[in-house]
């Protein structure tokens, strides 16, 4: 299945591979982060196929009968491929929460280089929340130079303006990772009093920087869990409207291994009965049930994305309804 995988994406990559020179080691390593990716990704589809593949033909030999005729109960039956899927789950939870992450780094960098389009940060009139009392305003942002135009800062206290800070320009300073304030005006309120001041550059550092003007595609996958929980933090202090991308992918690495486990075991009571179509039908409904969870795990996403769901609801969705499909299953079955 992975290799189908790659040769499709191999294929619709090519030209790109082509017209940007991508020697053959670039490419061999793009895939070796690339392929580990995937295999999270059908992790829990390819766990359920296979256990309904298992049991179908224990089931057509009636080797699941002489089981349950010898006096054993259809739990001892789910049992050893429950402990199947926790092994599968739990490696499934530590490999997208601390390994594959690194791998996506590259695989991120890779597509961004040689498959994306340049990316330009078109945004206008940006808003940042600095800290709880201090807030941005940038007219737009040159991300190829690194340079903010008309750009205001405001700090509150108690919820009144003590400062406000003008300037035309901020560039960012690589070598001293500040910010270069250029044509800048300061008004400051104490009290009844105002002080301005003005000038025609000076160096701050803020707590922002250039790459929050970078592209975002992929930035959620590149980051282990720490990483993630640490940037969610970051973006609720800013009251980043993107941050339910993040809390979306964080909810969804802690799904997926109760994914695999349901699967699995929906997979051995879908197949437990044995068919009079054969085995072949078994599986064809087992890939039935798995499309259906892919559709209702894509909808549910795309529902969460758009704000049309909480993101927790969202995600875990899928799981609920397929737990009590499983749980209703299982009480029809013969035990």
């Amino acid at each position: 299945m992975i290799l189908v995988v790659v040769v499709i994406d191999f294929t619709e990559k090519n030209d790109k591979f082509i017209k940007n020179n991508v020697s053959y080691i670039d490419i061999l390593n793009y895939y070796y982060s690339f392929i580990p990716f995937i295999v999270s990704l059908v992790t829990p589809i390819t766990s359920f196929i296979a256990t309904v593949y298992v049991t179908a033909q224990l089931a057509n030999r009636t080797e699941l009968i002489a089981i349950l005729s010898s006096g054993k109960s259809f739990k001892s039956i789910i049992k050893p491929f429950l402990y199947g899927s926790l092994i599968i789950a739990s490696l499934s939870f530590v490999l997208n929460g601390f390994i594959i992450p690194h791998l996506n780094k590259e695989r991120i960098a890779f597509e961004l280089m040689y498959i994306k389009s340049p990316y330009y940060f078109s945004d206008k009139n940006v808003h940042f929340k600095i800290d709880d009392n201090t807030y941005l305003y940038l007219e737009r942002y040159d991300n190829n130079m690194d340079i903010g135009y008309n750009v205001t800062i405001e700090n509150f206290e108690n919820l009144k303006l003590r400062n406000k800070l003008f300037a035309r320009q901020i560039i960012w300073n690589k070598e001293s990772d500040s910010w270069k304030f250029k044509a800048w005006k300061k008004r400051t309120l104490k009290s009844e009093i105002e002080i301005i001041e003005n000038g025609l550059e000076f160096d701050t550092t803020l707590l922002i920087s250039p790459s929050d003007f970078d592209n975002k595609y992929g930035l959620g996958e590149t980051m282990t869990m720490g990483e993630l929980n640490d940037f969610i933090k970051l973006q609720k202090l800013r009251g980043s409207d993107e941050i339910k991308f993040y809390i979306i992918e964080k909810y969804i690495r802690y799904a997926q291994p109760f994914t695999v486990i349901i699967l699995v075991i929906l997979g051995v009571i879908i197949a437990s009965r044995k068919s009079r179509q054969g085995t072949g039908y078994l599986i064809a409904l087992g890939f039935s049930f798995a499309f259906i969870f892919i559709i209702m795990f894509v909808m549910t996403r795309a529902f969460a994305e758009n704000g049309t769901l909480d993101p927790l609801v969202a995600v875990w969705l899928p799981n609920l309804i397929f737990s009590g499909l499983t749980y209703y299953l299982y009480r029809q079955v013969p035990k």
